[in-house]
């Protein structure tokens, strides 16, 4: 409740980014399946464009901003904002490639393709609180560094994966490399925002964080494939959609 934190609600703010997310959020889902020429992806594209420029120039003059852009000023905050970024597209676009590429091309089934994956996720509920801890003695600089090439390295042996790719030989190792990448880097990640905004604006730095992430996740799944080459009709085409998927964990 604003008014029982002690300050008015900013409405125009609130308003304007939600009038923008929307609109961009329909136009990077719809446009790679409808055309980045339908009118009502251009329009709404536009539009929520605009109200995201309007809600920057509405905070940086309100007295209570919904995001006071002052935070930004810490170069700390805003590189690793970047890094949150770049890491989690990444994440977001082979997560959308991989288990298309096992069912389409490998032959799963969705189920297995599925836990093909919980190794990635095994990794990361077991060593990021030590990646933590270890940020914090030595500084995040090196995990923050060291992290998305360790994720990169396992992102390029998912590569070939392919038809006829042995689960143990060919896809579980580059699952775990991968897994331990986000590991190193995202509990790092986290306590960097957040130990770089002031105290008071902790809660505006985590949001902030999070919404970096989704976005990116949002910007990766609508443009990877695009620039892959991929297109509506080649998710159902084994050998269409196995050369972009290659080229996609590439830029991933």
């Amino acid at each position: 409740d604003p008014e029982a934190a002690g300050r008015p609600l900013d409405v125009a703010g609130a308003a304007l980014a939600a009038l923008g997310l929307a609109g961009v959020t329909y136009a990077l889902t719809e446009g790679p399946g409808s055309g980045w020429g339908a009118p009502a992806t251009v329009v709404l594209g536009v539009l929520g464009t605009a109200a995201l420029a309007a809600f920057v120039l509405v905070e940086a003059r309100s007295a209570h901003a919904l995001v006071p852009l002052g935070i930004f000023r810490s170069r700390l905050f805003t590189a690793a904002n970047l890094v949150t970024l770049v890491v989690y597209a990444a994440l977001s676009g082979a997560l959308f490639l991989l288990p298309i590429q096992l069912q389409q091309v490998v032959g799963y089934s969705p189920l297995q393709a599925g836990m093909a994956l919980i190794p990635m996720t095994v990794m990361m509920l077991l060593l990021s609180p030590t990646a933590g801890r270890l940020s914090q003695r030595i500084g995040p600089r090196l995990p923050m560094g060291v992290g998305p090439l360790v994720g990169a390295a396992g992102l390029a042996l998912m590569v070939p994966v392919g038809e006829g790719a042995g689960y143990v030989t060919q896809i579980l190792p580059p699952v775990v490399i991968f897994g331990l990448g986000l590991a190193i880097t995202v509990a790092p990640l986290t306590a960097t925002v957040l130990g770089a905004a002031p105290e008071e604006q902790a809660g505006v730095a985590s949001a902030i964080n999070n919404d970096v992430a989704r976005v990116a996740g949002l910007l990766a799944v609508a443009v990877i494939p695009v620039m892959a080459g991929i297109g509506g009709a080649d998710y159902l085409d084994p050998v269409a959609f196995d050369k972009g998927y290659r080229t996609g964990m590439w830029i991933s």
